[in-house]
């Protein structure tokens, strides 16, 4: 194992000139207010590298001028200019910077922190970069809007938001007890979503992922880069695009047959979005049963819960439009933690949203100590439990499934305690 550390500790460092004192500056190609180029000059900070912004860059002007072409062929930004040659991609450009030191803690200190360092660098990418840009970027012009697909980019987004928040549940970084590449690339992508999008009032769902953002940017070496981060107030706009001025007519100098006129679609005008597929649950046969009914029950029943409440549900149930399920925690035995036992139970039901229309939940964390019983009584639209649910929110598999009986029904919607001849820890309805 040893001989493999320092077989990846090489690939990390050793086989990539390290840079002297006294060396040349590394040169970074981008706008003051890039979030790419953010990674590599906070990498710097904590790394003791001399990374420069290039001086008086201009995004459309500097990017396309031959000179920087041979950089990036594209032209895209950021690139990092080096002795050794220009390098574009801006988590390569932070690991490059990273690497410059040697034996650099922001890459860990064993192969297992190296390999989720790497990890979380590309769900960062991949999970959560990519679906605040699919939210924002329609919102802001650069790509065409349709409120079909901006839907299933925020759904994304609060999947993996869940995650994270539920990882950072029991950490307090990303990987070991230390910033590290990862914090700083996570920083950066959360930073446009924070800073351009995300309103409290959507971030508040995840308060794990929002104690760890607002941790890194007060930290001194961010702070040194992004300086004060103000979280967005509103969601912008969708930015409609200008109708085309309309001509002129010349003046006739006489009158002639008219001719018939070519019906032309206006070059800027945006396709209308189709129109957003029924879920199958809507297409079932109507049910006498009105789910918002019953949750403003549950809500406003404040005394003699189980004469009102639990006498009102049954009265309102109905076996042929909906159906009752039990679900166990299939891995008790790892419930040894109260607090992250119960933010595995918010982040599962942070998870369900997604049917928030067509379901009603109960989650019980059980017992005095650990390890702690999970258990939960749903109800959901239909005969069977929803595909879409199953295939969508991972933790449905974590469960056992049955339907469900009518005694326990009406213990777990009371939280009556104690239940099952056990305490209860915590209670938590989704509705």
């Amino acid at each position: 194992m040893s001989n493999l550390i320092c077989t990846v500790r090489s690939a990390a460092g050793s086989l990539i000139g390290r840079r002297q004192p006294g060396e040349m500056a590394l040169v970074l190609h981008a706008g003051s207010g890039n979030k790419n180029a953010f990674k590599a000059l906070i990498a710097a900070e904590y790394s003791g590298v001399k990374v420069e912004l290039v001086k008086n860059f201009q995004m459309g002007v500097s990017n396309k001028t031959p000179e920087f072409l041979k950089m990036n062929p594209i032209g895209k930004i950021p690139v990092l200019e080096t002795p050794d040659g220009p390098v574009f991609e801006s988590n390569a450009i932070a690991r490059y910077v990273t690497r410059s030191k040697a034996d650099n803690p922001l890459y860990g200190s064993s192969l297992i922190e190296y390999a989720h360092i790497e990890q979380w660098i590309d769900f960062s990418a991949t999970e959560v970069d990519a679906n605040i840009g699919k939210w924002l970027y329609p919102r802001l012009g650069y790509a065409p809007y349709v409120a079909v697909s901006e839907e299933a980019a925020i759904a994304a987004l609060k999947r993996s938001l869940g995650a994270l928040n539920t990882h950072l549940a029991s950490n307090t970084y990303l990987v070991g007890h230390s910033v590290t590449l990862a914090d700083i690339v996570m920083t950066c992508n959360l930073y446009m979503g924070f800073a351009a999008i995300m309103i409290k009032s959507f971030t508040s769902e995840f308060p794990h992922v929002e104690r760890y953002f607002w941790t890194m940017v007060n930290q001194p070496n961010f702070q040194k880069v992004l300086a004060d981060v103000k979280q967005a107030e509103s969601v912008p706009p969708v930015q409609k695009k200008a109708a085309p001025p309309k001509e002129q007519k010349p003046k006739e100098a006489k009158k002639e047959a008219p001719k018939p006129k070519a019906v032309e679609k206006p070059e800027e005008e945006e396709e209308a979005p189709k129109p957003k597929p029924k879920n199958p649950l809507d297409l079932l046969p109507p049910s006498k049963m009105i789910l918002d009914e019953w949750k403003r029950l549950y809500s406003n029943t404040k005394t003699n819960f189980r004469e009102v409440a639990i006498k009102g549900f049954w009265d309102m149930y109905d076996p042929e439009g909906y159906s009752l399920w039990f679900c166990d925690y299939k891995y008790n035995d790892e419930n040894t933690v109260s607090f992250v036992t119960m933010n595995k139970v918010g982040g599962f039901l942070q998870r369900m949203d997604l049917c928030r229309k067509y379901a009603f939940g109960k989650m019980l964390v059980i017992g005095s100590e650990p390890p702690f019983k999970v258990k939960g009584l749903w109800l959901f639209r239909g005969p069977e439990i929803p595909k879409f649910v199953m295939d969508e929110v991972y933790d449905m598999e974590l469960y056992e499934w049955t339907k469900a009986q009518k005694e326990r029904v009406s213990a777990m919607i009371e939280d009556l305690e104690p239940f099952e001849g056990e305490a209860l820890l915590d209670a938590k309805c989704f509705k």
